[in-house]
């Protein structure tokens, strides 16, 4: 895998769109670490409290690189193919961007109250 997603297992959406993507995917771009799992966290220098601001990508090639919150959104849509065509013209539309980036927070910070939450954070 190219790219590690760093998500919500607890999240009832963050699961979804986790196992959406897996299967669009195929298993050939991305993989998946539950923000839970802090051992393999820890494997890239990330503590429970990175994970507040959002799902983190990771590229495996250069660790430092890495996007969170909804610039992990795009950099995820981006990599999918015509990805780069929706995005492209997602930021080409004014106030698009802005208006994005506050949907992103407002679902991050409410997420378990609108989507509900798993008991048991179950992995991918």
């Amino acid at each position: 895998m190219k790219y590690q997603i760093v998500y919500d297992s607890k999240c009832n959406l963050c699961t979804t769109f986790a196992q959406l993507l897996k299967q669009f995917d195929r298993d050939q771009t991305f993989a998946y670490i539950p923000m839970q799992d802090q051992a393999s966290l820890a494997n890239y220098g990330i503590v429970p409290q990175d994970c507040e601001a959002g799902m983190i990508l990771i590229d495996t090639e250069q660790p430092a690189r890495r996007w969170q919150g909804s610039e992990a959104a795009e950099e995820i849509v981006r990599l999918l193919p015509l990805g780069e065509t929706f995005i492209a013209a997602y930021r080409a539309i004014p106030g698009m961007k802005w208006f994005g980036d506050r949907s992103y927070e407002q679902i991050r910070d409410h997420r378990y109250q609108w989507f509900g939450e798993r008991k048991n954070s179950a992995q991918n």
